[in-house]
């Protein structure tokens, strides 16, 4: 839960901090004070949008800080590591910074991110009703939201499993589109690899080929100047002329040694060494004189390695810098080729994918339309009873859960879908319209909430409708901004009594005007006025009991020092007191 909001410069508040706690804080004011400051505040922290002029006048920025107690948020906690801040002692900062010139800045944790980030962070902690919010509940996502909530975790699975093959069923359409609209594309892109593929088929390069000829090309036409080094090498290794050469000379040295092997051993080492040398100089003249052998002019065998090399040539300046990289293209090029030629069972391989997860969302979507209509049945019988509680017996809330059934298709596609042997439209979300439905009296015909209810009875209903939530454990804290506009006397009471019913589970935040709203509060804070029209560096102010009476007086008479009033005042606090919600032992009131 929110533990503390510090805010500073924004609208008319210079700086306040506003301690909460469990159970049901209300805060009151005069008109203009800034109550709905507190709400923007909150809105701020949550990542919503920005506006530079609520900037107070002469400062450079707004700041708002919120301290978050995160001890059973594991989910939380992780999401904050993630994002690179801390939790310290089991809680978090979250803040926000909006400048006067427009730029807004976020912090979690200490770490600076992306508003994106703090949103997505903030989401599941605090949901925030307003007027706005109001006209939010109008429209039928939010009413299926709703539903959904309330459904529990066996319809989440459902809409889950049926949304991730609803993607399926996209991306599927999509890449089948791809394939028919380019088949002209792919029909080019497989001529061209054929032609490149028989070009290569009718060389037949073999692997390394390419730096093999290129050796043997220079041998060849290099052949007579190799043959003459070749002949001159053996000449000096073993002459033929009985000129001196290195087998003479290396004789003549072991002979001299052998003459004084007996008067030293290491000339006797020595002399075995040249023997060694004379036997490698023999076989290396032998190799000399074979390889000069070797080496014949033969200008077919060149032309024939040139012309070779040319058609190697020309297949690497079209596909790859070697030879090798020539036979790599045409491996996948061959396995690219089967590819395009398999269009047509490409085709039928995506159909039959298409038809088969068609199938599959149409009984994910029969199911979820079930689990829909049996959660509408309790949701709205959950509702009305809360109705009854808020001062409003007679009305009744049922749900609509409908779908808009369409002619038969020659080719499914697109947003349908064949459920219980009827076509339907469909969505991410399902085939199902969910209209929430408001008879306000006895014998009246039931009505869409934007037509039936009027702005006392909407607020109602989405008080209702948080209470019937609280138990699906969807947020931890409430903020309601004058959720009770429009209601009056008897109806006040019932509100002030079901949200402190609601603070028994979550954590309530109520901006009030009513004074029997405000006696059922835990915490009650009030918003100062200075006398020069802004609000005080203190202007968050939380009462105690005689202090809450005095508020309570100046709500229900415009005085603070009517006797009748404070009377009024103290009768609304007694008979409050014993439905305000339960809290930790010890834990003061107001």
């Amino acid at each position: 839960m929110l533990e503390e909001l510090r805010i500073s410069s924004l609208g008319v508040i210079d700086s306040s901090t506003l301690e909460l706690g469990p159970g049901l804080t209300v805060i009151t004011g005069e008109t203009g004070a800034g109550k709905t400051m507190v709400v923007t505040a909150l809105g701020l922290l949550l990542g919503g949008r920005a506006d530079s002029g609520a900037v107070r006048s002469g400062a450079k920025q707004a700041r708002v800080e919120g301290v978050v107690a995160a001890g059973s948020l594991e989910t939380f906690r992780e999401a904050v590591e993630d994002s690179g801040g801390e939790v310290e002692d089991d809680q978090v900062v979250l803040a926000r910074n909006v400048a006067a010139q427009g730029r807004s800045r976020a912090w979690v944790g200490g770490a600076a991110v992306p508003v994106t980030t703090l949103a997505e962070l903030a989401e599941p902690l605090v949901a925030v009703h307003g007027q706005s919010d109001q006209h939010r509940l109008l429209k039928a996502g939010a009413q299926r939201a709703s539903l959904d909530r309330f459904g529990g975790v066996e319809l989440a699975d459902t809409a889950a499993a049926y949304a991730a093959r609803w993607a399926d069923l996209a991306q599927t359409e999509r890449t089948l589109a791809d394939v028919v609209g380019s088949a002209r594309e792919r029909a080019r892109e497989a001529d061209q690899l054929r032609f490149g593929l028989g070009e290569v088929e009718a060389v037949d390069p073999q692997p390394g080929e390419d730096a093999d000829l290129a050796s043997e090309e220079t041998r060849l036409g290099f052949a007579d100047t190799l043959r003459t080094a070749a002949e001159q090498a053996r000449e000096a290794l073993s002459s033929d002329e009985g000129t001196v050469d290195a087998l003479a000379t290396t004789s003549a040295a072991r002979q001299a040694l052998e003459g004084v092997r007996e008067h030293d051993a290491t000339a006797g080492e020595l002399a075995d060494r040249l023997a060694e040398l004379s036997h490698l100089l023999v076989d290396l003249a032998g190799d000399v004189a074979s390889y000069a052998a070797s080496l014949e002019t033969d200008p077919a065998r060149l032309a024939a390695v040139s012309e070779r090399r040319a058609a190697l040539t020309a297949l690497t300046r079209k596909y790859g810098e070697t030879i090798d990289e020539v036979l790599a293209w045409a491996e996948e090029g061959a396995k690219r080729l089967l590819d395009l030629e398999d269009t047509d069972g490409q085709i039928a391989e995506l159909e039959e994918r298409r038809d088969a997860i068609r199938g599959e969302l149409g009984e994910l979507a029969a199911r979820l339309s079930d689990q829909r209509a049996q959660a509408a049945t309790r949701l709205g019988a959950a509702v009305s009873e809360e109705l009854t509680s808020l001062a409003m017996p007679h009305a009744t809330v049922t749900i609509a859960v409908t779908q808009r059934e369409v002619p038969a298709p020659e080719t499914p596609a697109g947003p349908i879908l064949l459920v219980g042997g009827r076509w339907l439209r469909a969505t991410a979300q399902g085939v199902d319209d969910v209209e929430f439905l408001l008879a306000a009296n006895t014998g009246a015909d039931a009505r869409p909430l934007h037509k039936g209810a009027s702005g006392g009875e909407l607020s109602r209903v989405m008080l209702a409708l948080e209470v019937s939530l609280a138990e699906t454990g969807s947020v931890p804290t409430f903020v309601f901004d004058e959720v009770d506009a429009g209601v009056g006397g008897k109806a006040a009471i019932e509100v002030g009594r079901r949200l402190a019913a609601l603070a028994r589970s979550s954590q309530v935040l109520v901006v009030t005007h009513l004074p029997q709203v405000a006696a059922y509060a835990d915490r009650h804070v009030v918003v100062h006025k200075s006398s020069d029209g802004s609000v005080t560096t203190s202007g968050l102010v939380t009462l105690d009991e005689g202090s809450r009476e005095q508020e309570l007086s100046r709500m229900l008479a415009g005085v603070e020092d009517s006797e009748s009033a404070r009377a009024h005042a103290r009768e609304l606090l007694d008979a409050a007191a014993p439905e305000r919600a339960c809290l930790p032992e010890g834990q003061g009131r107001g």
